[in-house]
């Protein structure tokens, strides 16, 4: 079974997504910020990273460039409501494989990004 962290500090739309994860046969965990993503990670082992980049205590970009200093190699999807392509850019930069626009993308096309990525 595929193992995925949420790292999404809108708790309720990152409890929706474990929700829907679970549903189609994934293992989910949701985390609210970065600080409780890195501790996430020195504990378990996931598949992919589903990751917002606007986040309290460590955003996002900062959680991209703690995950390549550790030489963490899980594949990160962000999902995020900046849509600017400078954004999406610097994120691809610091390792993500893929990104989304939240607000213009249903909760199936995102398990579909996931099942595509971890196929």
């Amino acid at each position: 079974m595929k193992n995925i962290l949420v790292v999404d500090d809108e708790k309720p739309l990152a409890n929706a997504l474990v929700l829907k994860l679970t549903h189609e046969g994934f293992e989910a965990t949701a985390v609210y910020d970065g600080e409780q993503a890195i501790d996430a990670l020195g504990k378990n082992t996931y598949d992919l990273i589903l990751l917002d980049l606007i986040m309290p205590v460590m955003d996002g970009f900062l959680l991209l460039e703690k995950i390549k200093e550790k030489g963490i190699s899980t594949p990160v999807v962000v999902s995020s409501n900046l849509s600017q392509s400078e954004d999406f850019s610097k994120a691809k930069s610091l390792g993500a494989v893929d990104f989304f626009v939240k607000s213009d993308t249903p909760i199936s096309d995102i398990i579909g990004k996931i099942n595509k990525i971890l196929e």
